[in-house]
């Protein structure tokens, strides 16, 4: 059958009948592999708001830390395999984890990539307090002094938010391994270190920004994108036309595990389809900071995988892979 049409009975389908008819899906759950506050906590409330008219009953939001997402991917791939209810939250520092190893035997095979739930940037953060009032500020006090300056993020080194610290300062030729760098397990973990003092610097994600935006705690001194984003991010410069060639890009998603089934697997995907189409979750994107990047199902998997790729090369170029 034409994929097109395929598309459209599905969810014709998911529309008559109702999810639930669809597939074996009763308690849909989105697992946030971190503490509250953070990127994976923004993903999961991504679906929690945007598929509520494509669910049986409200998406719950569960958080399982442990090793920014290690011990999630672990479950997943042993007791809850199957789980047809369930959904987990990644990041493109999941992928970058499965590329260095991090995940233990775990690789981008074992999983079942679902979909996406928007796409972020990288953002140089500090507290509104901080004597470095502009990029320029921090990169300067690098040059003079690494060692003086305290970095910290969500995951230890090699992850994705250390990468973002390491491209910022390669940019200018020092050495990012002679970095002082925190990590925490998530972004809710570091924007609290940043605001309490105990790191300098937060290379987290400008779509946690939103909420603090306007609350005079903290202050974001560049945005990660190749050009400036929409409002309300247009105030921040990005940090390439302020001199330095640092990129970062984050995809935002969700995998199942291996073991689902292809109806269920498929309910989700049709589930997601159908919310793509809706105003509502296009709002929805846009007030958790995130840009648009809908894609779900097995093209969604093939991109995901190839990324993973993509992050090994990446990781070799850091020093971070033989």
């Amino acid at each position: 059958m034409n994929m097109t049409r395929l598309f459209a009975a599905t969810v014709a389908l998911v529309g008559a009948t109702g999810f639930a008819a669809m597939a074996d899906i009763t308690r849909p759950e989105c697992i946030a592999p971190a503490n509250p506050g953070g990127g994976f906590d923004l993903t999961c409330r991504v679906v929690q708001i945007g598929l509520a008219d494509q669910m049986p009953e409200p998406v719950q939001v569960t958080f399982m830390p442990g090793g920014i997402g290690a011990v999630a991917i672990n479950l997943f791939n042993t007791t809850r395999t199957d789980d047809s209810n369930a959904i987990v939250a990644f990041s493109s520092g999941s992928l970058l984890n499965i590329a260095t190893g991090k995940f233990g035997e775990w690789t981008e095979n074992d999983v079942r990539w679902l979909a996406s739930a928007g796409t972020d940037y990288g953002a140089v953060v500090v507290r509104e307090d901080s004597p470095f009032e502009t990029l320029d500020d921090v990169m300067a006090a690098a040059k003079e002094d690494l060692s003086g300056i305290v970095f910290g993020a969500g995951g230890s080194v090699g992850s994705q938010d250390w990468m973002k610290a390491a491209i910022l300062l390669k940019s200018e030729g020092l050495d990012p391994k002679a970095m002082r760098y925190v990590a925490f397990d998530g972004g809710g973990a570091s924007i609290a270190a940043l605001l309490g003092g105990s790191i300098d610097v937060y290379t987290g994600d400008v779509a946690e920004q939103a909420a603090h935006i306007g609350a005079g705690t903290m202050r974001v001194l560049a945005v990660m994108a190749p050009e400036r984003l929409d409002a309300p991010y247009d105030q921040f410069p990005t940090a390439r036309e302020l001199g330095y060639d640092a990129v970062w890009s984050i995809v935002r998603g969700f995998y199942m595990g291996k073991d689902v089934s292809d109806e269920d697997y498929d309910a989700w995907v049709a589930a997601f389809n159908a919310a793509y189409e809706t105003e509502g979750f296009a709002q929805n994107q846009a007030d958790k900071g995130l840009l648009p990047y809908n894609l779900a199902g097995p093209e969604f998997a093939a991109e995901m995988k190839a990324g993973v790729e993509d992050m090994r090369t990446i990781a070799r170029e850091a020093g971070l892979l033989e």
